[in-house]
């Protein structure tokens, strides 16, 4: 399987914080970013600080998902099926930023698939706004 670009997904209650660490201590340029999420280069790959949308106020649960392994495609829905064929359980999604495909890999940990186009896109968006 061939991906056009990979990623990390930091979900985080701790938002501002983290992109304030992220950009300013460790000196990762942004390139682009939302109201709930900033996106960084990470190497050859990229670093997404997202706000935990999950989070409801309550205490912190140890067991909160916290990371998502992001793999961008020219084609989720066809990537999607593959894996329901398999037997794995999908979360396919269309948005007007994107289509995702979210599952777990065996050891329970939250990888995605994410079309590659739209991804592309925002980071255009993002330079030419500049």
């Amino acid at each position: 399987m061939k991906f056009d670009r990979t990623g990390i997904i930091l979900y985080t209650v701790a938002y501002k914080q983290c992109v304030h660490f992220y950009e300013n201590i460790l000196g990762l340029n942004k390139m682009f970013e939302t109201k709930n999420l900033t996106c960084f280069e990470f190497g050859t790959s990229y670093l997404m600080v997202e706000l935990d949308d999950e989070y409801n106020g309550e205490a912190l649960k140890t067991d909160r998902i916290k990371t998502c392994l992001r793999m961008h495609v020219p084609n989720v829905k066809i990537l999607a099926k593959k894996l329901t064929d398999y037997g794995i359980k999908v979360d396919y999604q269309e948005h007007s930023w994107g289509t995702v495909a979210k599952f777990f890999n065996p050891d329970g940990n939250l990888c995605a698939f994410k079309d590659s186009e739209k991804f592309e896109l925002q980071i255009l968006n993002f330079k030419k706004s500049k």
